[in-house]
């Protein structure tokens, strides 16, 4: 997607505190922090919504979850706990139609959330 903020940072068009990368998925830190962390987890591959995701997305997916998982352990947060959070579509809060998770965490999570 040409206009797409998520596409330009995992192609490097647009600069991002990149924390992890691989082939298919990256993580950077959000530029306007919820929560001592949050990191953005994100496919590199252009899905707009959680409604657009195909079964053939599904070990990408899985992926986003599994590197979730490993950002919170190296940023110390695992043991402690975190939240993953995925807006889709205007009223849930989607700013950017790239799907991505949201890891929060580094303080108490409050439910609900709002």
């Amino acid at each position: 997607m040409r206009d797409c903020l998520f596409c330009k940072i995992a192609t490097g068009k647009v600069h991002a505190k990149i924390i992890y990368e691989d082939e298919n998925v990256m993580a950077f830190e959000d530029i306007n922090p919820q929560a001592p962390v949050h990191t953005l987890v994100i496919p590199k591959k252009h899905i707009s919504t959680t409604l657009d995701i195909k079964e053939d997305d599904s070990a990408l997916i899985g992926s986003l979850f599994r590197i979730a998982g490993q950002v919170a352990r190296e940023k110390g947060i695992a043991e402690r706990g975190f939240r993953l959070v995925s807006n889709t579509n205007p009223e849930a809060g989607q700013t950017v139609y790239h799907i991505h998770l949201h890891l929060l965490g580094g303080r108490h999570m409050h439910w609900p959330p709002g």
